[in-house]
């Protein structure tokens, strides 16, 4: 046992399985009492079932920690409200929250439904505001805390999971917002961007060139709910960890800007804006056009 996290009470969200388990079983391994949840569906978010947040609970105490299990839906204002309940009736505060539980419905846009789009927003975006919302009431309070959500490298754009994409950069702007709105109550808000093996990422539809352990991003998460982090002023950050590789995200912001003079139109836009301020290259979006021009080139018969 360490002391990273001494006599801090931490609740992690999809705290049973992969990533969530690793932050659950290093924040008690540094000495925090932890509130594991985990409602306990199959990736597609189907088959709840209790036992897999009580078998964390039940390591994490074989271990020689403090722990309880809460296993309740995120998704819902009332199961983000159990989970830090539950935190302060069991042992006294909460001084962090970590949200990972998430599922994944993979679709093309054009044939993505109703049905496949929101629970993966729920339970993503949702589900990190749900437990947000009723821990920053206890951390204002407290006058201390800190708020982590998962985000995903897809923030970018996806070509196969814009429901998942969406979510995953609506909770970078919720943390970020977090980060502003409750700095002036000693409370710390910050995403990370994880690439780990778990069974989430075996689902990627491309290969992971850069990719860890979940015991790899349970150390940063770690040092992010510590007086060390907080003593360093971390707040509003998104970071990505991938093995041995950290790596911290922009911030949003203009690039170029151009100004008319007089009212703009649209052939006014069409001669200036091209030459003047441009596009910002996506990244992504050459990788696909590069993958498109091989697979084309080995199509093409031998001149």
């Amino acid at each position: 046992m360490g002391n990273f996290l001494d006599g801090k009470v931490v609740a992690v969200t999809g705290a049973g399985r992969g990533i969530g388990r690793a932050v659950a079983l290093a924040c008690a391994a540094e000495g925090a009492k932890v509130v594991v949840n985990d409602y306990g569906v199959s990736i597609e978010g189907g088959a709840p079932t209790s036992e897999i947040a009580e078998a964390a609970v039940k390591e994490i105490v074989a271990a020689g920690g403090e722990a309880v299990a809460v296993a309740d839906d995120v998704s819902t204002m009332a199961g983000g409200q159990r989970i830090v309940d539950t935190a302060v009736e069991r042992f006294g505060r909460l001084d962090g929250v970590v949200c990972v539980a998430g599922i994944l419905r993979e679709r093309m846009l054009f044939n993505m439904t109703e049905e496949e789009w929101d629970p993966v927003v729920a339970t993503h975006l949702k589900g990190t505001f749900t437990v947000f919302r009723a821990a920053s009431a206890v951390m204002r309070r407290q006058r201390s805390g800190t708020l982590i959500g998962f985000t995903s490298g897809n923030h970018q754009g996806s070509v196969a999971q814009a429901n998942y994409a969406s979510a995953k950069g609506g909770i970078i702007s919720l943390v970020r917002s977090a980060a502003l709105g409750l700095h002036k109550y000693g409370v710390t808000a910050n995403c990370v961007a994880p690439v780990a093996r778990t069974r989430m990422s075996a689902n990627v539809p491309m290969e992971l060139k850069e990719i860890g352990e979940p015991e790899d991003v349970a150390a940063l998460v770690v040092y992010l709910l510590s007086e060390r982090a907080r003593a360093e002023k971390i707040t509003g950050q998104v970071y990505t960890i991938a093995g041995p590789k950290i790596a911290v995200w922009a911030q949003p912001r203009e690039l170029r800007a151009g100004y008319a003079d007089g009212a703009w139109t649209p052939d006014k836009i069409a001669d200036f804006l091209p030459g003047t301020v441009g596009t910002d290259p996506m990244p992504l979006l050459a990788q696909l056009e590069a993958m498109a021009q091989a697979a084309a080139a080995q199509q093409r018969p031998n001149a």
